[in-house]
């Protein structure tokens, strides 16, 4: 028997807030019974609570653009191959993939908050372990940061969604910001405080220092919380099967792989251009500011298309030119591509969010889809990075990369044309307890 939900085309009567609302996808919609909001007591726990969900966006960033922006003094210092630099970069954004599916079974099992807790300490540790100067212990605290990182990334928007369901536009928009605030932030402070440190290992260290004071306000919080025992109820079935499913991962996928380029080797391929370290890393920070303008206006024009085809096309171009902009223009251009680039990139992280919610008939379908689309979409994405370095390596120079920039964006364009169409995925959802009829 198929599971009696509303009908789910945000397409059709949605305003901006119903957009921004839809972004959050919650991970344990398929929870039996439903997991309950907390009781906060007071006025100011609530916005206690609310400040640190914020708080932990903001944290969920820095360790990509951080390294970036030092990775030439990382390899001259460690004696990192280009190989061994491309997999150090690529390495959380792998996590990102393989960690993801196991979120909502310890939300189930502990609570979505303590989960939460748990992976802003194991993000704490893993972010303080890159600044000892042993290179497997940099591998290895990238590695349990990135683990702790798609813990977070599944959980925590349920969890605002659930929390705080009146004010889900107010609180998707500031978590939008945080989560670019937090990579901006890193981009443009690493090497500032690599100059008031004395070293890079200090200064990727440093990042350790909000997500442990973050800790210390959550984890009362999050102690104080009862856990609700729960069990799978709903399940999908269909969904690795259906070609539009395919088409809305491989859209955040490739999209993601862009990102991940720009986020692990655009510094450094900036500074190769001739532009002073600390300026290359606020070129960087710039372009990931700009993505908050478009990452926030993007929902609202693309319940309002008829489709998302055009959206998502003209998204990608703008990412993939602005990319190419800053690898081959006049230097005195770049700034126009970095926010060209922002503007697409920004967009495009709203786009594959809503069209995992679009492309769904009901939330159990989006969430299903939405863990298909992160946990294969991520592993897709660490191909990018990794490749790109590598690249360098093989040819001496960013250049020849720009043919990988090219077909990651022929790619997303296709899969985003794809995604975009008016549809929704061929799938059951099916009732606890139910026989495939």
């Amino acid at each position: 028997m198929t599971a009696q939900t509303p009908y789910f085309d945000a397409s059709s009567s949605q305003d901006a807030t119903g957009a921004l609302d839809q972004q959050l996808i919650d991970a344990e919609v398929d929870s039996l019974p439903p997991p309950a909001p907390p009781k906060f007591g007071s006025t100011a726990a609530r916005l206690l609570f609310a400040v640190s969900l914020v708080l932990i966006a903001f944290n969920l960033r820095p360790i990509f653009p951080s390294l970036s922006v030092v990775l030439p003094e990382v390899i001259r210092d460690t004696g990192l191959s280009t190989v061994g630099a491309s997999l150090l970069t690529t390495l959380p954004v792998l996590c990102l993939g393989v960690f993801a599916p196991f979120a909502p079974g310890l939300a189930q099992r502990y609570g979505a908050e303590k989960t939460l807790a748990g992976a802003l300490l194991l993000l704490a540790l893993g972010t303080a372990l890159r600044g000892v100067d042993t290179v497997w212990l940099l591998f290895f605290g990238t590695f349990a940061a990135g683990a702790a990182i798609a813990v977070s990334n599944v959980l925590l928007p349920g969890v605002v969604k659930r929390d705080f369901p009146e004010h889900a536009a107010i609180m998707t928009g500031l978590y939008t910001m945080a989560l670019c605030g937090g990579s901006a932030a890193a981009a443009g402070l690493t090497l500032p405080l690599e100059h008031v440190l004395g070293s890079w290992q200090a200064a990727l260290a440093a990042w350790a220092v909000p997500a442990f004071v973050v800790l210390l306000i959550f984890v009362p919080q999050a102690l104080r919380l009862k856990s609700q025992s729960a069990h799978k109820g709903f399940r999908v079935e269909g969904l690795w099967r259906d070609r539009l499913a395919w088409q809305v991962t491989l859209f955040t996928g490739l999209q993601s792989a862009l990102a991940y380029c720009v986020f692990g080797w655009l510094a450094p391929m900036l500074r190769e251009r001739g532009f002073e370290p600390t300026v290359a890393g606020g070129i960087v920070s710039l372009s990931v500011m700009v993505q908050v303008v478009t990452c926030l206006g993007i929902p609202s024009l693309a319940v309002r298309c008829k489709d998302q085809r055009g959206v998502n096309v003209a998204l990608v171009f703008c990412a993939t030119v602005g990319l190419l902009g800053m690898m081959f223009a006049p230097t005195w251009s770049v700034l126009f591509w970095a926010a060209m680039q922002g503007i697409g990139q920004g967009g495009l992280i709203a786009a594959a969010m809503m069209v995992i919610v679009l492309r769904a008939s009901d939330s159990h379908v989006a969430a299903h889809l939405s863990g298909m689309a992160q946990g294969v979409g991520y592993v897709l994405a660490a191909v990018g990075p990794l490749l790109f370095g590598l690249i360098r390596g093989w040819t001496g120079s960013f250049d020849a990369a720009a043919l990988l920039v090219v077909a990651i964006g022929l790619g997303a364009g296709l899969a985003g044309a794809g995604a975009g169409r008016k549809l929704h995925v061929d799938v059951r959802t099916v009732e606890p307890g139910s026989s495939k009829s």
